[in-house]
């Protein structure tokens, strides 16, 4: 995935990357799959395999970044609750300006100071903030998780929501996938359009919600 890429410390050029920072990055890479796939199992596991490999490198601001991402990927599936996310002393501690402004970011509290110091394909969601930005980004993750910060900032319309569901959907991340159509029958409730509710319900009882840990 093109986000871990960018928050797993990347080989220098012309070099091969040591072990320990493959292996770190495959794990995160498993974990992440098992996130967004709903297989808690798999998700826990993998995520301590990252952080056994990345601490070999005896540096805190890398183990700060994996927890980033784990938080980014919480973003995405609207389940960033209490203790996900590192904390700010953490942060402080730990991270330099630019893990700072992610976890700015990823809070939906980021500023414009913050932007020039983000994963390019987050940008423009920060400056833009609606839907046309996230059309615009490539990475289906980033994507998600530019609508998970717009949903924390309450700026996620139906457009966003729609965004949300279809990349889910056709990448087949169901937890994600579930979050986001409770989402839009939420606004769809609100609305007073019921036959949209019952044609959302019918989509999260075929994605298997019951049946997620």
């Amino acid at each position: 995935m093109a986000v871990v890429a960018v928050v797993v410390v990347a080989a220098c050029a012309g070099t091969p990357p040591p072990d320990w920072q493959m292996n770190a990055r495959s794990a995160m890479d498993l974990s992440l799959q098992g996130w967004f796939e709903g297989n808690q199992r798999v998700e826990e596991a993998e995520y301590r395999r990252a952080v056994r490999e990345a601490s070999a490198s005896g540096r805190p601001e890398l183990l700060l970044r994996l927890q980033l991402l784990r938080c980014a990927a919480r973003v995405a599936a609207l389940d960033a609750g209490e203790g996900v996310c590192p904390a700010d002393d953490v942060v402080q501690r730990d991270g330099g300006a630019t893990e700072q402004a992610y976890h700015r970011y990823l809070a939906g509290q980021a500023g414009a100071e913050d932007t020039a110091l983000l994963p390019e394909a987050q940008r423009r969601a920060v400056t833009a903030g609606t839907a046309a930005a996230l059309a615009g980004i490539e990475d289906a993750q980033s994507r998600l998780i530019a609508a998970g910060v717009l949903y924390r900032r309450g700026l996620a319309g139906p457009e966003v929501v729609t965004q949300a569901i279809d990349t889910a959907s056709a990448q087949g991340w169901r937890r994600p996938l579930l979050a986001w159509l409770h989402v839009a029958q939420t606004q769809a409730r609100a609305a007073g359009d019921e036959a949209e509710v019952q044609r959302l319900q019918r989509r999260i009882e075929v994605t298997g919600g019951a049946s997620l840990p």
